[in-house]
């Protein structure tokens, strides 16, 4: 275990953890590390190659913008996006870049953002992910001062490619810090929890803290439970937002916020009296599934849960827990986010949360079987039922496909979410009036998830070449 709650929980902006996040990233990364070693003196030109999904879909995902932003030196969790069209829009017109603020060099974006819609992998890269991306900076003369090759894989992580001479891929990402319980498998998380008595958000939590105390003098529990209530907090804002705003989403389809309106039309049957309905809180995991992913449509600050176009689902959940579950209280809230991490680290190291790998199985399922077992927990169930309520989760998203209509995180990715969110309540459900002792185990659905998503063509992997993003237009 290398990942930790921080990195699957990441906020950011809309609308792609992996080609909007991910590439700010790596541009940051490039620029910085240009600054820092004083190369920058001698770049006239630089030049970014987008590769695979990145170049197929990155048009509709933001990837142009992220690159320019992340070039001049601003990261996803700190940039206002209000700030957003007006910097990207000053470079465009500029045609000059500051790097890290400071550095300005001329940026041709016709010339110098080129997409590859036709290569699948940058070439000569050792690593292959269809998210691909190469940065060359080159002096005066035309010579090259420094290429770079990394790979967004998924829900804002990136790596580094490996260079001729090494012998090993820089993980930006993963640190070394030793925890007191790794685990590399559910079985293993199990039998750890089980040997040392403790429930799985208990065991999270002490991991946590363990990474914690590198980076501060303060106590580590306040600061993993301080990190924990940004995170939701930080969703909460996102899905008021999301349930106040109106209008039509960015990106040509002409896709109308829906959130609003249905949020309206239950207030006024509860105001009215009219309880009748028993299935009425699917309504409002519903509203808030989708007013966070009309917010991540719309480029707003959102949080990775594991994946900024999965980002609806835990959310929507933790509201579900939160208002209609009678003895919920704060400690369910933190439980609920330690456990859903444990089983997003277990997707997250032995598959993929890169619906560009997998589908889209490795982002709206991930997301499902983290919530999932995140309620299962904080409703009280044992480690067994926790385990047993992510299985179900994913059991009932394999074979998702990733086929967003026009390459935006629109159609079908916000209907997505709320049907993800409605599968980790019966899921979690299903598991609390079960003993915990089913025939297929996490780990095996993990795998299974996972090759799965190795045999899913890759025109149904975030490439918007087939699915509902080809046949939509016949419709």
């Amino acid at each position: 275990m290398t990942t930790s709650l921080f990195d699957l929980y990441k906020i950011g902006v809309g609308p792609s953890s992996s080609h909007t996040m991910g590439p700010m990233r790596a541009s940051r990364s490039f620029a910085r590390d240009l600054v820092s070693c004083g190369s920058i003196g001698r770049v006239a030109r630089v030049q970014v190659e987008l590769y695979g999904s990145l170049a197929l879909t990155g048009l509709g995902h933001a990837t142009d913008r992220a690159v320019l932003l992340g070039l001049a030196g601003h990261e996803p969790a700190t940039i206002d996006p209000a700030a957003i069209e007006s910097t990207v829009g000053q470079i465009r017109s500029s045609k000059r870049i500051a790097f890290e603020g400071a550095h300005s060099i001329p940026f041709d974006e016709a010339a110098d953002l080129i997409f590859h819609r036709d290569i699948m992998f940058p070439p000569g890269a050792k690593m292959e992910h269809p998210n691909g991306m190469r940065f060359t900076a080159f002096d005066a003369s035309g010579n090259k001062v420094e290429q770079r090759t990394f790979f967004s894989t998924g829900g804002g992580f990136i790596a580094e490619d490996i260079p001729a001479n090494s012998t090993q891929r820089i993980e930006i990402n993963e640190g070394s810090v030793e925890v007191p319980f790794r685990f590399h498998s559910a079985a293993e998380l199990l039998a750890t929890a089980q040997a040392n008595e403790l429930t799985i958000s208990q065991l999270m939590l002490e991991n946590e803290c363990a990474l914690a105390r590198t980076s501060t003098d303060r106590a580590p529990v306040e600061v993993v439970r301080e990190g924990i209530d940004r995170i939701w907090q930080t969703m909460k804002d996102c899905t008021a937002r999301g349930i106040a705003a109106q209008g039509i989403l960015p990106g040509g389809l002409n896709v109308r916020r829906r959130a609003h309106q249905l949020a309206a039309r239950l207030e006024e049957r509860e105001a009215r009296g009219l309880r009748g309905d028993a299935l009425a809180p699917l309504d409002w995991v519903t509203v808030y599934a989708m007013a966070v992913n009309e917010e991540n449509a719309a480029g707003g600050r959102v949080v990775t849960a594991p994946t900024n176009g999965a980002a609806g689902v835990v959310p929507a959940v933790a509201h579900y827990y939160e208002r209609f579950v009678s003895e919920s209280d704060h400690e369910g809230i933190v439980c609920f986010f330690l456990t859903s991490a444990a089983i997003g680290i277990l997707y997250k190291e032995n598959a993929s949360i890169s619906g560009a790998e997998v589908g889209c199985q490795g982002e709206v399922g991930v997301a499902c079987s983290m919530a999932a077992a995140g309620l299962t927990a904080a409703l009280g169930g044992d480690n067994e039922q926790v385990e047993h309520a992510a299985e179900i989760a994913m059991e009932h998203n394999l074979g998702m496909t990733c086929d967003p209509v026009g390459g935006l995180v629109q159609i079908p990715c916000i209907e997505r979410n709320a049907m993800g969110a409605a599968k980790a309540v019966q899921a979690s459900r299903i598991a609390l009036h079960e003993s915990g002792e089913h025939k297929v185990s996490l780990d095996q659905v993990i795998r299974t998830m996972y090759l799965t998503g190795l045999d899913m063509q890759s025109r149904y992997k975030e490439t918007s070449l087939a699915g509902l993003a080809l046949n939509r237009i016949q419709c």
